[in-house]
């Protein structure tokens, strides 16, 4: 009898183990399956907000872009970096560099450069050059450790730790110049000229100051300095502060450097705007249906006093807003050089697990009709003389010529202003002898 229970008992036993064993596998393979659809549905995902927002729908029929769709998701995709490497082939064929996948540490530096103020890395602001495609260097960070190097606007990012860069594309080459401070990358750079050089880059902290400003003082004018370096989320509020403080030092006219200011934040750049421009247009958004949107300035602004604004290769994106706006409202001379040429808007959204994706959903041209994109905008001054190690210093010859137009115009402005109080002073006379 004992052993009769005994052996029901083991028995039971067993089939309650045997039970457990499948349900657990059960779970594991629900599981897995869980985690296959959690990847493919980021994959998706991307698809789907790319296909709702960007800015050029005929190059979807042109690329069969649903069929990209189906062929991706045919493709035997787990992991987050399967979905990554996916979604990276799968926006290929648009042949738009800034419309890429973010992984989480990307899509965090990135969302860290636009509302902080550091960020750990070289310094390097890179594009993709429109003719061969070939990775660019838009601007460096001042301070940082690539203008430290040498590296200018204009080299060409050839390798990176051994990898080409048109292997990385323009989003992989970006990440792998990030990371802890203290590490080194090894990046082969040419020039123009075609000459190749490797520069070992030690990353660090870069401060970003978004806006620096000082007070230029010559023999009968006083001068105000205002620098921004990109349009982060804090800039508009700095930029105010900024003026007023000019206000408070009496600066009679204003020297606005946006060199090697490689954009940032559109609506930063933008709201900067309204701080010189009266109810004035800004800029024209073209969306994919072809419909243009102006965006037109506050009627207060901060500063309407004699202003030059000082422009280069480096200038891009949300500063070509700035300076066009100003140029186009002839509300500033710009001095310089020919910008770099972006005039696309990116979007930035979100994917799952931390991870994010950047949309370019419009074009923007400046308030006279100009295109911005591949053209950049000229200066109404070229200055050919070579341009500044260390912007606004007293070396800063860009700076001098800016000032020694700020002094004619407010010279004429003063005799133009004498010449009117003596009429007035005539009329009196004269109305007197009556």
């Amino acid at each position: 009898m004992n052993s009769s229970f005994n052996k029901l008992l083991t028995f039971k036993t067993l089939i309650n183990v045997l039970m457990i064993i499948v349900f657990s596998a059960n779970f594991l393979f629900i599981e897995r399956v869980q985690a296959l659809s959690d990847s493919k549905q980021i994959v998706l995902d991307a698809w789907a907000l790319v296909n709702e927002g960007f800015y050029d729908p005929e190059k979807f029929n042109e690329i069969q872009w649903k069929k990209i769709r189906q062929k991706t998701l045919q493709k035997q995709i787990e992991t987050s970096e399967e979905a990554y490497l996916a979604i990276e082939e799968m926006l290929r064929p648009l042949e738009d560099p800034y419309t890429r996948i973010l992984r989480p540490k990307d899509y965090e530096l990135l969302k860290s450069s636009n509302f902080g103020s550091e960020i750990n890395g070289v310094g390097l602001q890179l594009g993709e050059d429109d003719d061969d495609k070939k990775i660019k260097v838009i601007s460096t960070l001042g301070g940082s450790p690539a203008e430290e190097a040498g590296i200018v606007s204009g080299d060409f990012i050839e390798t990176v730790d051994g990898i080409s860069s048109e292997e990385l594309g323009l989003a992989n080459t970006a990440s792998k110049l990030r990371g802890e401070s203290g590490t080194k990358v090894l990046v082969e750079i040419s020039s123009k000229s075609g000459a190749i050089r490797e520069v070992d880059l030690e990353r660090r902290s870069v401060d970003l100051r978004p806006v620096r400003t000082k007070r230029l003082r010559e023999d009968s004018h006083t001068i105000g300095y205002l620098r921004i370096t990109q349009f982060s989320e804090s800039v508009p509020k700095k930029i105010e502060e900024a003026l007023q403080e000019l206000k408070e030092k009496d600066v009679e006219g204003l020297i606005l450097d946006l060199r090697n200011n490689s954009g940032g934040l559109v609506s930063s750049g933008i709201a900067v705007a309204d701080s010189f421009l009266s109810d004035r247009p800004v800029v024209e958004t073209k969306n994919r249906n072809g419909i243009k949107d102006s965006i037109i300035s506050q009627k207060e602004t901060s500063y309407d006093g004699p202003m030059v604004t000082l422009v280069n290769k480096g200038t891009a994106s949300a500063s070509e807003i700035l300076a066009g706006s100003l140029q186009d409202n002839d509300r500033a001379i710009l001095m310089g050089e020919q910008t770099y040429g972006k005039g696309l808007i990116q979007s930035l959204k979100s994917l799952g697990e931390d991870s994010g994706i950047a949309i370019t959903v419009a074009s923007y041209i400046t308030p006279k009709g100009n295109n911005i994109q591949g053209e950049g905008i000229t200066p109404d001054k070229l200055l050919d003389i070579p341009d500044a190690s260390e912007y606004g210093s007293s070396d800063d010859k860009w700076v001098k010529n800016a000032e020694l137009f700020l002094e004619s115009l407010l010279e004429k402005e003063e005799v133009s202003s004498e010449n009117s109080e003596l009429s007035s002073e005539e009329i009196k006379i004269e109305v007197a002898k009556d």
